[in-house]
């Protein structure tokens, strides 16, 4: 028998078990601010160390634009006068794990030059830097693209414009709520929205370079604004717009 074939066999029977398990983390948001037993504000615009967050972005991450209210989070993006001001959290330090099941309910927001994302990094990246950490891109959405879903992963073996990537046409996404979901096993990575598949990255030779997903990583919830891949042209009209997340649930 073909082994690819088994091998394709023993990874669904694999994944197929994932999300059945215990939740090791979860936030429905609804408290009346947000949680900083899990969460951190990331703040500023990177510098001095990351100007632009290294994307030429050009929000200011501040506090007051994440509210928590009604039993959602909100990630504003504003500008005022000339500066462009937005939201991001994290859980480093805080919540970390590895493998297991992410889910997270939301809804983007439209507008040339919005890029929110819901993403994890290695919570190992204040040792080794990044790419050596490893990243997870389980949404990013462009608000130059309507219609098209961004799932990517970043290593050391392939960053920045990586190779491990789908562009994936989703009609209607930036209608309403969809629940965003990642599996991720010792095996694999699949990315789902509304239980459609998007892409699974499941590289044969897993080392260091390749596959830096054997380890603990952390959670980030931004909306930026502008950059390298969100798009220098921005839409002010469309402002202020919110990326709004219903919740986050972890299984494992």
């Amino acid at each position: 028998m073909n082994k690819l074939f088994l091998y394709s066999c023993l990874l669904f029977l694999v994944i197929s078990s994932y999300g059945q398990g215990k939740i090791i983390f979860q936030d429905d948001f609804n408290q009346s601010e947000l949680d900083t037993t899990y969460w951190n504000y990331e703040l500023g615009d990177g510098c001095p160390t990351l100007c632009g967050w290294g994307n030429e972005e050009s929000q200011w991450y501040q506090k007051e634009n994440i509210k928590v209210k009604d039993g959602f989070l909100h990630i504003k993006a504003s500008k005022v006068n000339e500066q462009y001001f937005s939201g991001k959290i994290t859980t480093k330090d805080k919540v970390s794990f590895k493998y297991g099941t992410i889910e997270v309910k939301a809804k983007v927001p439209n507008g040339k030059g919005l890029w929110p994302a819901a993403w994890l990094l290695g919570s190992d990246i204040s040792e080794v830097g990044w790419p050596a950490c490893g990243e997870i891109d389980m949404l990013e959405y462009l608000g130059r693209d309507p219609n098209y879903l961004y799932t990517s992963l970043h290593t050391p073996d392939s960053h920045g414009e990586t190779i491990n990537t789908k562009r994936t046409f989703v009609k209607g996404i930036d209608k309403g709520f969809h629940i965003y979901k990642t599996i991720w096993t010792k095996e694999a990575i699949i990315f789902y929205v509304d239980d459609i598949l998007l892409y699974t990255f499941s590289p044969q030779i897993k080392n260091d370079k390749v596959w830096p997903y054997n380890k603990p990583f952390y959670l980030i919830l931004n909306l930026a604004i502008g950059g390298k891949f969100g798009g220098k042209d921005i839409d002010d009209t469309a402002l202020p717009e919110e990326f709004i997340v219903d919740y986050i649930k972890i299984t494992q």
